[in-house]
């Protein structure tokens, strides 16, 4: 297939560069610059030019193509209504390019949205579309293009990581280093879930070879990993003391993070199992957060 790919050149696209290029695919990665060019060439992909805030380029890449995975987000967390509302418009400009088609859109979402209510662990076959969650607009534009006959399909992901990004751990661990100490609010108890980067690049390109319109998959590898665990973890690999917070001293320490530290973001994996036939098989989370100060 020829496939076009937004967020080519970031943590996850350029995983699923050499993923799809090893299955025979060929990878068309959208790019706005120089320097991003010459990465994909590098990495044998195609570079095309265009913009996730120039809906016409995004159409446009999407119709000369035979799939589409769509991995680019702003993930500015100070203005994350306003990058989730772009990501639904950038989402329907995307399923432009493939109206009056059988061609699949493969887009990414959160397992937030697959909880039916708060602290329920995420499941495929849920769609929390009254969410407050700013990103279910993801979820609503690929809804949309799906009662237009076109192949969405979602994937929603966990805390993603390598030794060099865990997705929101990642921004916990920045804190806890800048603060000088590794927190958790009251118990801990509430859950993230989690899936090596590698992991994932493999299950988009199973969701996109697949092609079920509809269908909703979970990158999730560890299913539920106890929050304080995780700041556990941070604090025994920086060497930093880890300390229980209440809920309202969590705001002071936690800043915008506060949202979700003490929300359970724990999800279901087995039917993605079952129907994509994946197993994955990467690092833990905790053996790359104790492998980041090897690699330092």
């Amino acid at each position: 297939m020829r496939v076009f790919l937004t967020g080519a050149t970031g943590f996850i696209g350029s995983h699923i560069v050499p993923e799809l290029l090893a299955a025979g695919h060929h990878v068309v990665g959208l790019t706005r610059s120089d320097a991003g060019a010459a990465a994909l060439i590098a990495a044998g992909a195609e570079p095309y030019r265009g913009d996730m805030e120039d809906p016409e380029s995004l159409t446009r890449g999407a119709a000369s193509c035979d799939g589409v995975i769509h991995t680019a987000f702003d993930h500015d967390f100070a203005i994350f209504v306003a990058n989730c509302q772009k990501d639904a418009r950038a989402i329907a400009a995307l399923g432009s390019g493939l109206a009056g088609t059988a061609k699949p859109l493969v887009i990414t979402s959160s397992t937030a949205m697959g909880s039916a209510t708060p602290g329920d662990p995420a499941s495929e076959d849920v769609f929390a579309d009254h969410s407050p969650n700013p990103r279910v607009a993801s979820e609503l534009a690929g809804q949309a293009l799906l009662d237009r006959g076109i192949h969405a399909i979602v994937l929603r992901n966990s805390q993603i990581h390598d030794t060099r990004k865990q997705g929101l751990v990642s921004e916990v661990i920045a804190l806890a280093r800048e603060k000088g100490v590794s927190a958790y609010v009251g118990e801990g108890r509430n859950c993230w879930s989690a899936a090596h980067v590698s992991d994932t690049a493999r299950l988009y390109r199973l969701a996109l070879e697949r092609n079920d319109a509809g269908a909703r998959y979970h990158g999730t590898a560890e299913a539920a990993i106890g929050f304080r665990e995780i700041a556990e973890m941070i604090g025994e690999t920086f060497g930093l003391p880890t300390t229980s917070l209440s809920a309202d001293e969590a705001g002071a320490h936690f800043g915008w993070l506060t949202a979700f530290v003490s929300k359970d973001m724990s999800a279901s994996s087995t039917l993605t199992r079952e129907r994509l036939g994946w197993n994955p098989d990467g690092p833990t989370l905790h053996a790359d957060i104790r492998a980041m100060t090897a690699r330092a």
